[in-house]
């Protein structure tokens, strides 16, 4: 069975529009079967309890469930539970949903529309005929107000986004600003996650696709608005908080006063990360080192966070892992990569180039590229040192796989690597953890592989956005002038101390433990989305029931910390 299924993946994969036909059909399937949760036991049990939860939250605070892409089946599933859960505890839930009123979104990508040129033209259009729908009539069935964007905007907003994208200068378009919104940045964001590329060179179309989602955009900030104008609104709850359209609905709601929530996936099955005001991509590089490091650190707890990275080694507890059987051996690593551990060595973690490029103040270089690029050439004349570049699988098993794999940039700007410079590629099976830890230091940009190299007393310099940045653990870079400075002391030549290795295990046992929230309604799934959301009866979903339902419905109501209570549930055990 896995020789046919990557038989067909290897089909596929030389017929491009054979490879769209069965994307969009995958897609289409699940949009009316198992992309949403199916509400309708719950309902005919529960149905009258349910719809006085309704009554009783008329009047609440009233939340914005703003979804917008239904057919982000994952946003939209753990979206409806969250809104269960909101009714339960008084308030008024409602939902926005785009109806087709959008040019582009974060939905579409080449995996979808391989020609680029048709989509230039055309739009999301494939996809728009099972995104609203199947979600419309799953939130409806829970009765809440579904607010469709199109019915947001007026003539006029629609020919003011339409001109604006049309006219506006190309290179003007990323830092544009509509009265005070960052439309552009995020335009620019989602046409390079729909490339799959951290720049839009060589693409014929790339202007002609940014300028749609500049208009998507503008349409969002435009219809958005209005509704929030409309509704008086205490709080919206959205996926991502970045891109097309959620970034612009949180730069919208932003400027209203309207508070803020935002939300991913996490790495642990069953368990999310919520943020207040902006994406988790910033706000974790700023939350106060406060929130964790005044943990009573116990022996348990200690055993507890090492277990699970442990575990990580093999992604047996988490969503998503990239290698069923890593390469952990050392003599294995250093006869595929041809370094010489007995000598000295710093390794290099990337991330994926295309993955919410936004602005980040205390990045040391204007791209994860220019960082690679830059850090070789430093390496290069520094001959007494080894460089071992771990390119991430993500580039090519990730949900997205690039289409500018970090490989070919590298060997473009340098055709004949120095001696001293290694590169392990996606597809290898190489451990990242098990080559790292034969390094004297790692450095890295985004990669939020930081927190666990901290944690196995491995010192890291970060020259990007990576959230173990400004945690106290780390030799963190904030500008070019400054790494190079890092750099020139390197080989440090010694692991971390006892106090910072125990101090990263703190913020670590935080990240994983604490800011991870669980949901036991998500119940891990084959496919898209990765989880089924399985409630039997409404009283399971009631206030005090579930701790990790608690935590995030408090945090939205309250604007209490989205910080699950581990340490306290574990003493209890």
């Amino acid at each position: 069975m896995k020789e046919l299924r990557q038989g067909i993946k290897r089909m596929l994969g030389r017929y491009p529009q054979l490879d769209r036909l069965a994307k969009l059909y995958l897609f289409r399937k699940r949009a009316h079967s198992t992309g949403h949760p199916d509400w309708s036991d719950m309902l005919s049990v529960d149905g009258e309890a349910w719809h006085d939860a309704l009554r009783a939250g008329r009047g609440g605070p009233r939340v914005l469930l703003a979804t917008n892409a239904g057919g982000y089946f994952t946003g939209a599933s753990l979206e409806s539970l969250v809104g269960v859960g909101l009714t339960l505890r008084k308030a008024e839930v409602h939902v926005s949903l785009c109806d087709a009123a959008l040019p582009a979104c974060m939905l579409a990508h080449t995996g979808y529309f391989p020609d680029s040129s048709a989509f230039a033209k055309q739009g999301p259009l494939d996809l728009c005929g099972s995104c609203f729908a199947p979600a419309e009539k799953m939130f409806r069935s829970l009765d809440f107000p579904v607010h469709r964007l199109g019915d947001q905007l007026t003539a006029q907003d629609r020919e003011l986004a339409a001109s604006l994208a049309a006219t506006t200068p190309a290179e003007a378009i990323p830092g544009f600003r509509l009265e005070g919104l960052e439309v552009g940045e995020h335009a620019l964001a989602g046409t390079l996650r729909f490339f799959a590329r951290a720049d839009l060179d060589g693409e014929p179309d790339g202007e002609a696709i940014l300028r749609r989602y500049f208009q998507a955009s503008l349409i969002t900030a435009l219809g958005t608005r209005r509704l929030v104008r409309a509704n008086g609104y205490a709080v919206a709850v959205f996926h991502h908080g970045i891109y097309v359209p959620q970034g612009i609905v949180g730069e919208v709601c932003r400027q209203e006063g309207v508070r803020v929530v935002t939300w991913n996936p996490a790495y642990r099955k069953q368990s999310f990360v919520f943020s207040h005001g902006d994406s988790y991509h910033r706000t974790l590089m700023t939350e106060p080192t406060s929130a964790w490091d005044r943990l009573a650190w116990t022996p348990e707890m200690e055993a507890d966070i090492l277990d699970y990275l442990k575990s990580r080694w093999q992604g047996t507890e988490d969503w998503i892992w990239f290698h069923e059987r890593p390469q952990v051996d050392v003599h294995a690593i250093a006869a595929e990569t041809g370094v010489d551990f007995s000598k000295p060595c710093i390794g290099l973690l990337t991330n994926v180039m295309w993955d919410a490029q936004l602005h980040y103040a205390t990045n040391a270089f204007p791209s994860m590229l220019a960082w690679v690029l830059e850090t070789i050439r430093y390496f290069a004349a520094r001959p007494e040192l080894q460089l071992l570049i771990r390119v991430h699988p993500a580039e090519i098993r990730g949900t997205l796989p690039s289409r500018q794999p970090i490989v070919a940039e590298i060997r473009r700007a340098f055709p004949v690597l120095p001696p001293n410079v290694f590169v392990i590629p996606p597809e290898s099976h190489i451990s990242t953890y098990a080559a790292m830890l034969q390094c004297d230091s790692v450095i890295i940009f985004g990669t939020k592989t930081g927190v666990e190299l901290t944690s196995m007393g491995i010192p890291v310099v970060v020259a990007g956005e990576a959230w173990i940045r400004n945690k106290g653990v780390t030799l963190d870079a904030t500008s070019v002038p400054d790494y190079f400075r890092i750099l020139d002391q390197l080989p440090l030549g010694c692991r971390m101390d006892a106090p910072l290795i125990e101090r990263s295990r703190r913020y670590a046992y935080h990240w994983f433990f604490r800011r991870m929230i669980p949901l036991e309604f998500a119940e891990p799934a084959a496919g898209d989305p990765p989880f089924r959301i399985r409630v039997e009866r409404l009283a399971h979903v009631a206030p005090g029931r579930s701790t990790g339902l608690d935590t995030i419905c408090d945090g939205i109501l309250q604007g209490s910390d989205f910080t699950f209570p581990a340490e306290r549930l574990r003493q209890r055990v």
